[in-house]
C-alpha cells in the first residue's frame, strides 16, 4: 500500500516522480506543478513529463476508512455534517441581520448629518447676507488676515467705487500701458524661429492627456498655458474644479476647489517678480484667485469675488498685468485689481447679457459678446460703448456670440457671424473683412488668433481648423476629435492645444 505525498490518502490514480520516487495523486500533483513548477516534498523542479503512472495488477481496491465500515457509523457521520451545516447557516443568518442593522444605522446617521449640514449652510448664507447688508449700510468692510482668502461682498463697501467711474490712477495706468504697447507694436517683428504658415500645414498629432477632471459631470470648458513654465497648463471643468497639470511629468500639480458650479473660464497672471496667479470664473457667480507660494510650492487661495448676480462668462487679465476683467450674464462687466483684489469699476447694466469677453492688446478696448448676435466694443477707461458690431442682415436668426479674439496687431477681431461661420472684423473700418463658412453642421465653440496674427484657429463640434490670415486659406484641419470646447496656441506657434471631453489634445510641428 502507498499513500499520496500531498493528501496522505491512498491515491485513486497514482503516479510516481521519476526524480524523487515519491508517490502522488495525479490530479493533485498536476495542479501543484501548474501553480508552482516544483515537487512539493523536495522543492526540485518538476514537470508533467517527469511523472510515471503506477499500474497495479491485479488492481487493489482502496481501503475504507475505519469510520465508514458500518451503516451506523455512516449515519453518525452524515448526522455530524448536517449539524455542522445547520449551525453554519444559523451563524450566517445572524451575521446577515447584524450587517443589515449596521447599514440601516449608517444610512440614518448619514441622512441626519446631511440635514444638519444643509441647515448650517442655510444659516451661514443667511448670516453672510445679513453681514453684507450691515456692511453696505455702515459703509465698512472687514479686513482679511494676511495671506487669507479675501471674500468680496456682493454689494460694495468702501472698496467699490461708484458705478461707472474708474479711478484716475487706474485710467492713467491704462493710458500709459496703451501708449507703450502701441509704440512697441509698430516696431515689433515676428521672432526668428516662429512657426510660419507653411509650418502650420505640417501640424500632426503629438500628445493626448486623458482622464482629466471628474467623470461625473465630465467635461473641460477652458484651458490656459503657462508662459513662464512651459508645459504647465490650467483647466476648468464641469466638476467645479480647477486643475494645474504638468505635461512634462504627466502629473496633476494642484487641484483647486471652491466653486459650487461649473468653471467657465481660467487664466494665468504671470509677471516677473510677482507670484503666479490662477484666476477662474464660474457659473456660481463668483471668481476665485489662487497665488503660488514659493515656500510650500503650492497654490493658496487669495480672493473670492462676489460682485456679480449671475453666471460669470469670462475672466481675462488686462495687459497692465495689474487688473483683470469679468463678464457676466447679469448684463455687466467689472474690473478688479490683482494686488488687493478690489473692484475698481462696475459697468452699468447693458441691454443684453454678456456671453464672452476679450481685451484689446493695447488694453484700451473691450469686446463683449451677447446672445443677440451683437458685439459691443467698449472703452475701458470711460466705460462707454465705442461701437456695435452686428453680422450682415443676410444671417438667418439671432445667435449667441460665445467667443471672441483680438489679433495681436490690434487691427482685427475674430468672432462668429453665425452658428456655423466666423468673420474677421476690421476695427479700422468697423466692417467684416472676410467671412468663412464652416458647413451647416459645424457649430463654433471657440476662436483664437496666434501671437503673430498670421493665422488663427476655429474649434467646434466637428474638430479644429486652422486658417491663414489675409489669404483665408485653410491650412490644416483635425477631424479626429469632436466637441472641442477651447483652443490655445503654444509657444512660438509650434503647437495648438484643444480640450474635448476630459482630454487635452496637442497638435504641432513634427519633431
Amino acid at each position: 500500500m502507498y499513500f499520496c505525498g500531498i493528501s496522505g490518502e491512498p491515491p485513486q490514480d497514482p503516479v510516481i516522480s521519476a526524480k524523487s520516487g515519491h508517490v502522488y495523486e495525479r490530479r493533485l500533483i498536476l495542479k501543484y506543478i501548474t501553480d508552482n513548477g516544483t515537487e512539493p516534498l523536495t522543492g526540485d523542479k518538476l514537470e508533467e513529463s517527469d511523472l510515471l503512472t503506477i499500474k497495479a495488477n491485479p488492481k487493489a481496491a482502496a481501503p475504507r476508512p475505519p469510520t465508514a465500515t458500518s451503516i451506523p457509523a455512516l449515519l453518525h457521520t452524515l448526522q455530524n455534517e448536517w449539524d455542522a451545516l445547520v449551525l453554519e447557516t444559523f451563524a450566517l443568518r445572524q451575521q446577515y441581520n447584524n450587517t443589515r442593522q449596521e447599514l440601516s444605522y449608517a444610512l440614518y446617521a448619514q441622512d441626519a448629518a446631511s440635514r444638519v449640514i444643509a441647515r448650517l449652510v442655510r444659516e451661514r448664507d443667511a448670516a453672510r447676507e445679513a453681514l453684507s447688508n450691515v456692511q453696505a449700510t455702515l459703509g465698512v468692510t472687514s479686513a482679511p488676515a494676511n495671506g487669507g482668502d479675501v471674500d468680496m461682498a456682493e454689494e460694495g463697501g468702501e472698496a467699490a467705487p461708484p458705478e461707472g467711474v474708474l479711478p484716475k490712477e487706474i485710467v492713467d495706468e491704462i493710458d500709459k500701458t496703451q501708449q507703450t504697447l502701441f509704440a512697441a507694436r509698430k516696431k515689433r517683428k515676428v521672432p526668428a524661429g516662429y512657426t510660419s504658415v507653411a509650418g502650420v500645414k505640417t501640424f500632426t498629432a503629438k500628445h493626448t492627456i486623458p482622464s482629466l477632471h471628474s467623470p461625473s459631470p465630465a467635461g473641460i470648458n477652458s484651458i490656459a498655458l503657462s508662459r513662464l513654465s512651459p508645459g504647465q497648463f490650467v483647466t476648468g471643468g464641469n466638476d467645479k474644479v480647477v486643475q494645474l497639470y504638468d505635461r512634462g511629468t504627466d502629473k496633476v500639480l494642484a487641484t483647486l476647489k471652491g466653486h459650487t458650479k461649473r468653471v467657465n473660464q481660467v487664466a494665468f497672471r504671470e509677471r516677473e517678480g510677482d507670484p503666479t496667479l490662477v484666476l477662474s470664473a464660474g457659473a456660481d457667480k463668483i471668481a476665485k484667485i489662487w497665488a503660488h507660494d514659493e515656500a510650500s510650492a503650492e497654490y493658496q487661495p487669495r480672493a473670492t469675488i462676489r460682485t456679480h448676480k449671475s453666471d460669470l462668462t469670462g475672466a481675462v487679465v488686462h495687459p497692465t498685468s495689474t487688473l483683470f476683467v469679468l463678464s457676466s450674464l447679469d448684463r455687466t462687466y467689472s474690473l478688479h485689481t490683482l494686488s488687493d483684489f478690489v473692484q475698481v469699476y462696475h459697468s452699468a447694466p447693458s441691454e443684453d447679457p454678456f456671453t464672452a469677453i476679450d481685451v484689446h492688446p493695447d488694453g484700451a478696448l473691450l469686446a463683449l459678446g451677447t446672445p443677440t448676435s451683437k458685439i459691443q466694443i467698449c472703452d475701458v477707461r470711460s466705460g462707454e460703448v465705442a461701437a456695435y458690431i452686428t453680422p450682415p442682415e443676410a444671417t438667418t436668426g439671432p445667435f449667441s456670440i460665445n467667443t471672441l479674439s483680438f489679433s495681436e496687431n490690434g487691427y482685427h477681431l475674430l468672432a462668429p457671424d453665425s452658428l456655423s461661420s466666423v468673420a474677421i472684423w476690421d476695427l479700422r473700418k468697423m466692417k467684416a473683412a472676410h467671412s468663412i463658412a464652416l458647413g451647416e453642421s459645424f457649430k463654433v465653440s471657440k476662436v483664437s488668433y496666434d501671437w503673430s496674427a498670421h493665422y488663427f484657429g476655429v474649434a467646434g463640434n466637428e474638430g479644429v481648423r486652422l486658417y491663414a490670415h489675409k489669404t483665408w486659406e485653410e491650412l490644416v484641419r483635425f477631424d479626429d476629435v469632436a466637441d472641442v470646447t477651447d483652443i490655445v496656441f503654444g509657444e512660438e506657434g509650434r503647437e495648438i492645444w484643444a480640450t474635448s471631453g476630459r482630454e487635452v489634445r496637442i497638435w504641432g510641428v513634427p519633431e
